[in-house]
């Protein structure tokens, strides 16, 4: 552990230049605890003026930093002025709606003749459009609505809003018999929003971009909606046109997060037999070790904060699995300068700005990390004009950027894979859901129309005379089961059996092998039934992960955990594709790798950048070894 905290880091804090600063603003100390919101209330200003003036403290704010406010008498609202931009070479209407704060929605008022695409010189007539201050709280007067989007949930509004699914349920009684895009939510009715502890929460809307997409030859509505993955209803919600029919030409409108599902995986290959070693590569590592903390902690030993630190400890995990993939591509001559620098990054605040400002990562060849997604998404964007690959290594990102390499697939993406595999099977689909997983009964009934929901009794349980009339007699029947509840769990073994002994054709689905699943009272009873699960790791031993598992107890005195295993598969599948004729992004274009646990085969964003798709179907056998699905 001691040798982790020998190595040197580069440590340069970022550095406000601030000229000519006029008399009629202020100066103000950051007091230990304060809030952005709380300084801009005691100076009646908004939290918009003083990141305005502030840019760096959108990252963050430290005790005993200086902020410059501006007099309240100097805080209003700007506008725009009403001009037009000539189209220059390679420009797109998104990239030009991005440009000016706009939406392609927008632009298309303005211009109807755009909807038939861009051109070189012609003139785009911008809207003038006011600038305003971000809601910094909700206050006694005003109420908050939210409109709901294509593959929302009442738990995702509830979570980007900072509230709870039980508050949005008394203020939306409507919603408790599910959602529909273009529903209008109250979020808030005129209380000011409290954290546990008190202070005042800042609600962040998250607007919704959409993107529009030229239908091609001879596609339907059907395999529209299956690329886009979306169900044939949202597909109409956001163009009714689609009610008459699909014809090549015509533009649709699709939410700009989703990825394009070609209904391919690329071949997966073994890169090590294909390496071009021509030169020297760079690989930036931005790991959250927070060094300067964990030194100025007067409270807790490094031992005591270890104990303590979930994710300092995960951190560490991921860095020592990091370490072997860097000594594996050595020892296979391969030319790297790897830098390892801490991106200090908490919850609230980063260094990254000035980190990339510092160590010229411009000139790097790919970039891992950070952890958090928003720090990985402000990474991309700043490299991004300098096209170097920023993969985030832990967690799903919700903007995109040409660059970014979303390498963990969305818990989305998994269930949809289990779906899809269903699918291919021509497999007749019923949900045993839980009544605490709300978010998931909501996630199917709008993604997966198709899928018959059981419904529950008072108890929680299936009712029993609900699925019976539901059985298909010639078809594979697939229970799906989502629930933590042991007794939800026994509730669907027993509609598995009952249809088993009826002659149906059975197979017990599971989206989510958590701990409940594991106990000794459910697992011996489940593991007869040989359940379908979707996993992002392949169970299986081979001698790769076996002799991984070996290497790295020898050297660490540990079994490697999923983090450890983790950074060794993302650092080396970066390494090797690096290492390639083709460029990074051709071979993820078309090739899928495999690594000690984790496999990447990655689709493209619609909008910008990719995601990964290599989600494994697996089952537990007879003799308890889990295999895959085929």
């Amino acid at each position: 552990m001691n040798s982790v905290f020998k190595i040197t880091f580069i440590f340069l804090c970022a550095i406000n230049l601030l000229f000519a600063q006029p008399t009629n603003y202020k100066k103000h100390t950051v007091q230990k605890g304060e809030t952005i919101t709380q300084i801009a209330q005691k100076y009646k200003v908004t939290p918009y003026d003083i990141y305005r003036l502030n840019p760096d403290a959108q990252n963050g704010i430290q005790e005993n930093a200086i902020l410059l406010i501006p007099s309240t008498l100097l805080v209003t609202n700007q506008t725009t002025i009403s001009k037009t931009h000539e189209v220059q070479p390679k420009e797109t209407l998104f990239g030009i709606a991005k440009q000016y704060n706009m939406s392609v929605e927008e632009l298309e008022k303005l211009n109807p003749e755009v909807k038939e695409g861009v051109k070189i010189g012609q003139l785009i007539q911008l809207k003038p459009q006011k600038e305003k201050a971000p809601v910094a709280e909700i206050n006694q007067k005003q109420v908050l609505f939210h409109e709901v989007q294509a593959k929302e949930t009442l738990y995702s509004i509830a979570k980007q809003y900072n509230t709870t699914v039980e508050i949005l349920e008394t203020l939306n009684p409507a919603v408790k018999s599910g959602l529909s895009i273009g529903q209008q939510l109250i979020i808030s009715n005129g209380k000011i929003a409290k954290n546990d502890n008190g202070t005042k929460v800042d609600p962040k809307p998250k607007a919704v971009n959409y993107l529009t997409y030229e239908v091609k030859p001879k596609e339907t509505l059907f395999g529209l909606s299956k690329m886009f993955r979306m169900s044939q209803d949202e597909l109409i919600v956001l163009n009714p046109e689609l009610k008459e029919g699909v014809s090549e030409g015509m533009v649709i409108k699709v939410p700009a997060n989703v990825s394009l599902n070609s209904g391919e995986n690329n071949e997966i290959k073994d890169l090590t037999k294909s390496i071009s070693n021509s030169r020297r590569k760079e690989l930036v590592l931005l790991l959250p070790f927070n060094i300067s903390t964990i030194e100025s902690d007067t409270i807790f030993s490094t031992q005591d904060r270890l104990k303590r630190d979930g994710f300092l400890n995960m951190t560490l995990d991921f860095y020592s699995g990091a370490l072997m993939a860097i000594d594996s591509v050595k020892r296979l001559g391969l030319k790297f300068n790897v830098k390892i620098i801490d991106s200090k990054e908490t919850k609230s605040s980063s260094a990254i700005s000035s980190i990339i400002r510092s160590n010229n990562l411009e000139n790097a060849d790919a970039v891992i990390g950070p952890f958090y997604p928003q720090y990985v998404e402000q990474t991309a964007e700043l490299l991004n004009a300098s096209n170097v690959p920023v993969i985030s290594p832990l967690r799903e990102t919700s903007k995109s950027y040409s660059n970014l390499f979303q390498s963990m697939p969305s818990s989305d993406l998994v269930k949809n894979t289990m779906f899809d595999f269903i699918r291919a099977k021509n497999g007749n689909m019923i949900a045993l859901i839980d009544k605490k997983k709300l978010a998931s009964k909501q996630y199917i009934e709008v993604s997966h129309r198709d899928v018959f929901i059981a419904p529950l009794n008072e108890k929680g349980t299936v009712i029993a005379d609900s699925i019976t009339p539901r059985l298909v007699s010639n078809k594979t029947n697939y229970f799906i089961l989502e629930t933590a509840s042991t007794g939800m769990i026994f509730s669907a073994l027993s509609q598995c059996n009952k249809a088993r002994t009826n002659g149906f054709n059975v197979e017990l689905v599971v989206l989510d092998i958590n701990s409940t699943f594991e106990s000794d009272e459910v697992f011996q009873k489940i593991v007869n039934q040989k359940i379908i699960f979707p996993s992002l790791t392949k169970y299986q031993e081979t001698p790769e992960s076996i002799r991984f598992a070996s290497n790295y107890k020898k050297i660490n005195n540990v079994n490697p955990n999923q983090y450890a295993i983790r950074g060794f598969d993302v650092v080396f599948d970066t390494m090797l594709r690096l290492s390639q004729t083709q460029s990074f992004e051709q071979t993820i274009q078309n090739t899928a790798t495999e690594g000690v646990e984790n496999k990447f085969d990655y689709e493209k964003k619609l909008a910008s950048g990719y995601t990964n798709k290599g989600v494994y179907i697996m089952y537990y056998d007879e003799d308890l070894t889990v295999k895959t699905a085929e």
